[in-house]
């Protein structure tokens, strides 16, 4: 089987430019893993998900409001046909990296055929009827996706031609092959990351779903690799960089240019600056996402939201001190609240009981501690700039 037309897998890196991103991108993404408390993360968590998808369905050109996203998480669905579509096809997004982080995925390489294949099933077998058909642009002829099954015919990406139905399986032998970590140093392994991004997009072993499948790989492999987590994501960058993105990608897919470009069919070159470009975008990520976690910055951010609510009467005054609480212990006893707050013990339960109604803070049952919780109306306070809510 003409695999070799795939090569090379890893881009040379003769010069360590991309291994200093990658030892760069790793020395920031452990630094922003300690920078919060661990239950307070799981808060940001959530949040950070709901960014993933927004951005990874805007990269896939759909829209799909934060607001509605939010009411998806609810169980609140639009009856508009197309908006309600889409509140699923966020929610499906939302529970299948939750697996991920949560470590409920296969226990295989996200880059096996095994593991890329369910998070095809496990996304598509969760979207409506309406989002499960592509159409061939030359015959007009309808195909339904069917959920983790690979393609059985010919397609065209632009101007790419990815393998036929009957290469795909030699394909993503290879694929696999090529990116087990056990093979591969530490920097090759955050290397692999950006470069099976772009080779299994080249691939492009289902009909439909593929660049959502690759990030939520790339998001995998992240994790697998000691570096990813519930913090950070990046698909923002990469929507908020889409035409540099998508361009990246094609230009990947070009051919081998003289004896400068590598030994393998595809051009080692175009390989180097996909990869040089997804890493740093990582870094940019993590950085943006480090900023808005100092916690010096975010309580100061905090206190003005609180200081305006309680002015408009919409918050009483006292909750300033749990939602502190809250964020540097992790997590307070509902029984603390008086003594936070300095009023008496029937206020601080009111001032609880409010703060609870708002979902700044949130538990697990009505005598259960509370944690710090993030709705939307917080969100462009409490982070600016995370993605728009308005």
């Amino acid at each position: 089987m003409k695999t070799y037309l795939m090569e090379p897998m890893i881009p040379v890196d003769d010069r360590d430019e991309l291994s200093d991103l990658a030892l760069e991108l790793v020395s920031k993404a452990s630094a922003l893993a300690g920078q919060v408390h661990g239950q307070v993360q799981e808060g940001i968590g959530d949040l950070v998900r709901s960014m993933n998808c927004y951005y990874s369905n805007l990269i896939e050109g759909h829209n799909t409001h934060p607001r509605d996203i939010e009411q998806a998480l609810s169980d609140n669905y639009s009856r508009n046909t197309a908006r309600r579509a889409l509140q699923l096809e966020a929610r499906a997004h939302i529970d299948l990296q939750r697996m991920i982080d949560m470590g409920e995925d296969p226990a295989v390489a996200p880059t096996s055929a095994e593991y890329i294949q369910w998070l095809h099933r496990e996304f598509c077998s969760r979207l409506p009827d309406e989002l499960l058909w592509v159409e061939n642009p030359d015959t007009g002829e309808k195909i339904r996706v069917m959920p983790g099954e690979i393609r059985t015919g010919s397609v065209q990406v632009g101007r790419h031609l990815p393998p036929t139905a009957e290469e795909l399986s030699a394909y993503l032998a290879r694929f696999e092959e090529a990116y087990i970590p056990d093979r591969l140093s530490r920097s090759k392994q955050i290397i692999a990351v950006a470069a099976s991004h772009h080779r299994l997009l080249w691939i492009h072993p289902f009909y439909d779903g593929n660049g959502r499948v690759a990030r939520l790989m790339s998001h995998a492999l992240l994790l697998h690799a000691g570096i990813g987590s519930s913090l950070w994501s990046v698909a923002r960058g990469l929507a908020r960089n889409v035409e540099a993105y998508k361009s990246a990608l094609i230009l990947a897919d070009e051919p081998r240019r003289g004896d400068l470009d590598g030994r393998g069919t595809l051009s080692d070159k175009r390989l180097q600056e996909f990869t040089h470009f997804f890493l740093k975008t990582c870094i940019d990520q993590v950085d943006f996402m480090e900023s808005l976690l100092q916690p010096s910055e975010l309580l100061r951010r905090m206190k003005l939201y609180i200081d305006d609510e309680i002015a408009a009467g919409r918050l009483p005054s006292g909750s300033l001190a749990l939602l502190r609480e809250a964020f540097l212990a992790g997590e307070l006893a509902r029984g603390n609240a008086a003594s936070l707050t300095g009023y008496q013990e029937r206020r601080g339960r009111q001032i609880l009981a409010k703060l609870l109604e708002c979902g700044l803070l949130i538990s697990q049952g009505p005598r259960a501690p509370v944690r710090l919780g993030f709705p939307i109306d917080v969100v462009e306070r409490w982070f600016p700039n995370l993605y728009p809510v308005n």
